[in-house]
C-alpha cells in the first residue's frame, strides 16, 4: 500500500475533471503506485526530492524487465499527467518531466484478418443455434462491422443502439455515432427478440444469459476462441477485429478522415497506422484509377 497522500487526489481528479473511464484510472493508479515503489519515497515531503535521473533510472529498470517501449512510454504519460497535477496543486514548483524522452517505439503492422477469413459464410456456422450463440455472433460482427473498443460494446447500453446507428461513448467521455448495415441491424433485431425472454427491459445491450452485464475476460475469451477457428492468426483478440474492421474500410476506398471519427481518434496520425495496404492493393488501386494505368 502506498502511503502518500495524493494517489487517490489523482485518481479522483482524472475521474471528475478527466472523465477517464475505470480501465483507464485503475491503469494509472498502478503506474503511479510502480513508480512510487521504485522510487523509495515515504512520506509526501520526499516528492520534490523527484528529480529527471530517478525517472530515467525507472525507465532503465522497466526497460530491464523486459517492458516494450510503448509500455514504457504509457507510463511516462501517467507520470506527466501525475506531476503536472502536482504542479497545479503546489506540491512541487518544478516539472522533473521536462528533460525526460521516453524509448522510441518500434513501428509493427496491427495483425488483422484476411477479408475471406471473415465472410459471413465462413463466420456464422462457428456459432450455436441459442441465446449465447446468437450473442456471441453479434459481438463478433459490431466489432468487425463497427471497429468498437471492448470496453465501449461492454457499456453500451440498449437505449443508444437503433436500427441504423450505434451511439458509443468512447474515450474521455466523447460520444460518435456509427452506422450500421441492414444485415448488422436483422442481427440485433432477433438478439433482443431473445434477449427479451431473459430481460425484457436491459440497461445494456449485451447481457449474459443470467441477465448480468459483460465483463473483459468474457468478452476477450470468446472472441480469442471464435478468431481461433476462423483464422491462423497469433493475436486473437477484439482489438484484433477492430484493426480488421480499420484494415478493410481503408482498403475498399474509405478515407483517413472518415475511419478516424469512426474509430474515436484523438488525432489523424493514431489513424495512419492502418496505411498498409500490400502492393497487390496499391496497384489494383492504381490500375482502376490512373488514365494510363487502367486496362485497355
Amino acid at each position: 500500500m502506498v502511503p502518500l497522500f495524493f494517489v487517490q487526489n489523482f485518481i479522483d481528479y482524472l475521474a471528475s475533471e478527466k472523465r477517464f473511464s475505470d480501465h483507464t484510472l485503475l491503469a494509472y493508479k498502478k503506474d503511479v503506485e510502480q513508480f512510487i515503489e521504485f522510487s523509495g519515497i515515504q512520506s509526501e515531503k520526499h516528492v520534490v526530492e523527484i528529480n529527471s535521473k530517478l525517472i530515467r533510472g525507472w525507465i532503465v529498470s522497466l526497460m530491464d524487465d523486459g517492458l516494450e517501449a510503448s509500455s514504457v512510454n504509457r507510463k511516462l504519460s501517467t507520470l506527466r499527467t501525475l506531476f503536472k497535477w502536482l504542479m497545479r496543486e503546489g506540491v512541487i514548483d518544478k516539472n522533473p518531466m521536462q528533460t525526460v524522452k521516453g524509448p522510441k517505439n518500434s513501428k509493427r503492422l496491427p495483425s488483422f484478418a484476411q477479408q475471406v477469413e471473415v465472410k459471413s459464410s465462413n463466420i456464422s456456422p462457428l456459432f450455436q443455434d441459442d441465446f449465447d450463440g446468437l450473442r456471441d455472433l453479434l459481438m463478433f460482427e459490431m466489432f468487425y462491422q463497427t471497429g468498437i473498443r471492448s470496453s465501449e460494446l461492454i457499456e453500451l447500453k440498449d437505449n443508444r443502439v437503433s436500427s441504423n446507428q450505434i451511439r458509443v461513448i468512447g474515450k474521455r467521455n466523447k460520444e460518435r455515432i456509427i452506422p450500421i448495415a441492414t444485415e448488422l441491424s436483422q442481427l440485433i433485431e432477433e438478439y433482443r427478440e431473445k434477449r427479451a425472454e431473459i430481460d425484457p427491459n436491459p440497461e445494456y445491450f449485451f447481457l449474459l444469459n443470467s441477465a448480468k452485464k459483460l465483463y473483459p475476460k468474457f468478452v476477450y475469451r470468446k472472441i480469442n476462441n471464435y478468431l481461433g477457428e476462423a483464422t491462423g492468426l497469433e493475436k486473437k483478440s477484439p482489438h484484433v477485429l477492430r484493426h480488421t474492421f480499420a484494415t478493410h474500410m481503408l482498403n475498399n476506398g474509405a478515407s483517413l478522415e472518415v475511419l478516424k471519427e469512426i474509430l474515436g481518434h484523438a488525432n489523424l496520425a493514431a489513424t495512419q497506422i492502418y496505411t498498409h495496404n500490400s502492393f497487390s492493393q496499391l496497384t489494383n488501386i492504381y490500375s482502376q484509377s490512373h488514365p494510363r494505368g487502367q486496362k485497355k
